[in-house]
């Protein structure tokens, strides 16, 4: 006596793009939190049973969940609540001060101003701001403005004394502190930034908490129902581990999360969650102990990645190298022995080479074939250094939506060739590499359409086209947004298609993304209903 199975949901009268090998269905049912099956209308509803959820997409288009390959989860849901210094909300020096002072007036005294986003290329000033310029917009309140990458952030007076930074204090290896005339002027890169962070309160677990939540419902209102988060412990060392179970058994953890553990010298939480036993793999589909990451440099925006080649306009920098080579090659060879996938940041071609050599060397020590290593943004990577990643199985982990958010950056500070040539997907798609792409947020917005727009195009915010040679095509743009993404935590098995089996992970939007003109992408382009295994999670039909 044979039983049929009933499907719990079935989504129909759609454009259901399943994948880029299985391309489009009409359909798809959903049992048990996981794809039943896809196929025709017809086909689907006869697997319709009393109980069964139906939900009619009128002919819109529908994808797999997005996956953001790597954003800063808590990071991202604290600064939703810092003042938004982004050039779309304050394009102006006058109104990024006015916008901290508005914010200070609503403050007590004395405590903290939080600021983050402005790019200097885009302020109409064309520089960074100065202590000054804070001192005058918050006198009563230590301030600390960060730019959109995290790598360079400006502090106040009162920051620089809480923090007990003078003329005096030395710079800390791979940091800088910004002088001008022989005096403070505010300016703090990368390692320099700690000392600031040490004068904070500490982010308490709930505070933790609400971050993850809040950045998680964020995320699905864009479809993504899986992200990175790329460097655990780095707003508050160890208990953010615990605030992500905590998460997770209370019902707060909104999105599918792969967790990054911060492994840089001196901060590390690799050594606590090893005795915790969160190895590598550790945990379930919705959170998932992942790769160790350690940072090689800045940022290129920020003139701090670490190139082979100087800036534009000077000629004795070649940004920060954060880390000699002895370091980290030590650090990825404990790893890598411990089982770890390693997601270290290199943007520069200075910082790749010191990676790839730090992966080949771990690997030829004690080899696997399928560890799948990878090279968080990679931005500026020759076409010698991508040969020895195909040929090591090392991954490339771009974030797309730089090419929108900073591309004109790129040419100003790297000129017109090396600037064009950045973050060269197509070829990493040609070779077969299997890029994926993501937001870095709060770098970037999590927003997917920027994104999505910058791979099909290669098109910057105003415009400019970086090397055309380098766009993808649109189901190459939703295979690294998807299945790509999966393969780089090594869940390609379980999501990233909507194939039999995988979970019901889905994402429908009210514009195609496969057939719609690229300008409507962009600015045209909302998630209408998120899925998270079957359930719907957002819903703004």
């Amino acid at each position: 006596m044979a039983f049929a199975i009933e499907a719990d949901l079935i989504l129909h009268n759609g454009r259901i793009w399943c994948g880029r090998e299985e391309g489009i269905s009409q359909a798809v049912a959903v049992w048990q939190g996981k794809v039943l099956a896809t196929g025709s209308n017809a086909d689907m509803l006869s697997l319709k049973g009393a109980a069964t959820e139906v939900i009619d997409l009128k002919g819109r288009f529908a994808s797999p969940g997005l996956i953001d390959n790597h954003l800063h989860l808590i990071a991202t849901g604290i600064a939703m609540g810092f003042v938004d210094a982004t050039p779309a909300a304050a394009p102006t020096l006058g109104s990024l001060m006015q916008a901290i002072s508005d914010r200070a007036a609503t403050m007590p005294k004395g405590s903290w101003v939080r600021a983050r986003g402005y790019d200097q290329v885009k302020l109409d000033t064309g520089q960074h701001p100065t202590r000054e310029d804070l001192d005058h917009a918050a006198p009563d309140h230590p301030v600390m403005l960060t730019r959109a990458c995290g790598h360079v952030s400006i502090a106040n007076s009162r920051a620089l004394a809480l923090a007990g930074i003078s003329e005096e204090t030395p710079v800390p290896d791979g940091g800088v502190i910004g002088l001008t005339d022989g005096k403070l002027n505010g300016f703090l890169a990368e390692n320099s930034q700690n000392l600031v962070k040490a004068a904070m309160p500490e982010t308490t677990t709930e505070e933790l908490i609400d971050g993850i939540e809040r950045a998680g419902q964020h995320l699905l209102a864009f479809g993504i129902t899986s992200c990175m988060d790329a460097a655990v412990g780095h707003v508050a060392g160890f208990p953010e581990i615990q605030a992500y179970e905590m998460a997770k058994l209370t019902g707060r953890l909104p999105v599918r999360v792969w967790l990054t553990l911060l492994g840089d010298p001196g901060v590390s939480i690799v050594e606590d969650c090893w005795r915790a036993g969160l190895i590598g793999g550790a945990g379930d589909d919705m959170l998932r102990v992942g790769g160790v990451k350690i940072f090689l440099d800045g940022s290129a925006g920020g003139r701090t990645a670490w190139m082979t080649q100087p800036y534009q306009g000077e000629p004795d920098n070649i940004g920060v190298q954060m880390l000699p080579d002895a370091v980290v090659e030590g650090v990825v060879k404990d790893c890598h022995d411990r089982g770890y996938q390693m997601v270290c940041h290199a943007i520069g071609d200075g910082a790749i080479e010191q990676l790839i050599t730090a992966y080949e060397k771990a690997l030829a020590a004690n080899p696997d074939p399928d560890r799948r290593h990878r090279i968080e943004h990679c931005g500026f990577s020759s076409p010698e250094q991508n040969a020895r990643m195909k040929a090591a199985g090392i991954l490339p982990a771009p974030q797309m939506a730089f090419i929108h958010d900073f591309g004109d950056s790129y040419i100003s500070v790297l000129g017109q060739e090396r600037g064009m040539a950045s973050y060269p997907i197509g070829t990493w798609m040609r070779m077969g590499l299997k890029p994926s792409t993501g937001s870095d947020s709060p770098v970037c917005s999590p927003d997917p359409f920027p994104n999505l727009h910058a791979m099909i195009t290669r098109q910057t915010g105003k415009g400019t086209v970086m090397d055309a040679t380098e766009k993808l095509g649109r189901e190459e743009a939703l295979q690294a947004y998807t299945e790509y993404g999966a393969w780089s935590q090594k869940a390609e098995a379980v999501k990233g298609r909507l194939v039999p089996g995988q979970w019901a992970d889905i994402a429908v939007f009210d514009n195609d993304l496969l057939e719609a003109p690229a300008s409507t992408i962009l600015s045209g382009t909302r998630c209408l209903l998120t899925l998270l295994a079957g359930r719907v999670v957002h819903d703004a039909r």
